[in-house]
């Protein structure tokens, strides 16, 4: 079993009393996710989340203390992928995607953004986010 390990971070900014989350659409695949990639040789796990939301979304975070998710998964047979998720905020808001990887790049309300992500592994993150962000579920 090959082991495989990403990093990366869901994004929020501010808007008043609510919160907008960053979504992707995936080139391949054309899944509704969040920023991540995998860890380069001498990052640690929140150096790779930053790096990938610069890359991916243009976007420089602030990582939030206290929140760090795990999720595992198997990508294709014999492989065992985890992917490590902080909570960060954003520090702008103009998004500039990743055109090699990235077909769509949007900033959603909070509230919303369960129903736009794909796996249920994402819409067990948003809530996990909802709640250490003290935002009261649907």
């Amino acid at each position: 079993m090959r082991r495989e390990k990403s990093c990366g971070a869901l994004v929020v900014r501010k808007r008043g009393e609510e919160y907008d989350l960053v979504l992707l659409r995936h080139k391949f695949g054309g899944h509704w996710s969040f920023p991540k990639g995998h860890v380069e040789a001498g990052e640690n796990e929140r150096q790779t989340a930053l790096r990938e939301v610069r890359e991916e979304t243009g976007l420089t975070i602030r990582l939030m203390d206290g929140f760090r998710e795990s999720v595992e998964y198997f990508p294709k047979p014999g492989v065992k992928k985890q992917v490590v998720y902080f909570l960060g905020e954003a520090q702008g808001e103009h998004l500039v995607p990743q055109e090699e990887e990235i077909s769509e790049l949007r900033w959603t309300p909070l509230e919303q953004s369960d129903e736009m992500v794909t796996f249920s592994n994402d819409k067990r993150l948003i809530r996990l986010a909802k709640k250490h962000l003290g935002v009261s579920p649907q």
